[in-house]
């Protein structure tokens, strides 16, 4: 069975995210969804919010599950028997960085990754803009899934 890690933040998952995860579960037996847990990063969703999000908008893909982590990803990859990662790249700033992490990520434990280049339509998505722009109310309805804007809007309200 070949296993594949699609690891992020997904604070909250975009449709670039969503893109690189249809792709990968086009190609692997399954795809594991990593959320990551990581205590010094401040994130409007909590981590079981972030799970529950991701779940509820890939539950048409059968092989896709959804799982967190904390500490190295490497080590999260070991421990559960996946031999490879799956990274979305949408500029040549994201590969700069990712090509380190592979490298890293191969020498400490043999895994392996593969870059998916972000569709076009979302080469300039994160969730990091998408958050800005909708806290000063702008429309975001193109870069999430419909489920997930009200709970943004909502979250945001409250911050």
């Amino acid at each position: 069975m070949k296993r594949v890690v699609c690891p992020g933040s997904f604070d909250p998952i975009t449709f670039g995210h969503l893109d690189i995860i249809k792709r990968a579960s086009s190609i692997f037996d399954e795809v594991v969804i990593a959320v990551l847990v990581n205590q010094t990063k401040k994130t409007l969703f909590t981590v079981e919010e972030r799970i529950s999000m991701i779940q509820e908008v890939t539950k048409e893909y059968s092989n896709v599950t959804v799982d967190s982590w904390s500490g190295l990803l490497v080590d999260y990859c070991k421990q559960n028997e996946i031999p490879m990662i799956v990274k979305g790249l949408r500029a040549v700033t994201d590969f700069d960085y990712e090509l380190q992490m592979s490298q890293i990520n191969l020498q400490l434990q043999g895994v392996e990754t593969l870059f998916m280049s972000t569709a076009p339509a979302h080469s300039f998505l994160s969730s990091s803009l998408v958050k800005e722009i909708a806290s000063f109310g702008g429309d975001v309805s193109s870069y999430i899934p419909a489920v997930l804007l009200d709970r943004l809007k909502s979250r945001l309200k409250s911050k």
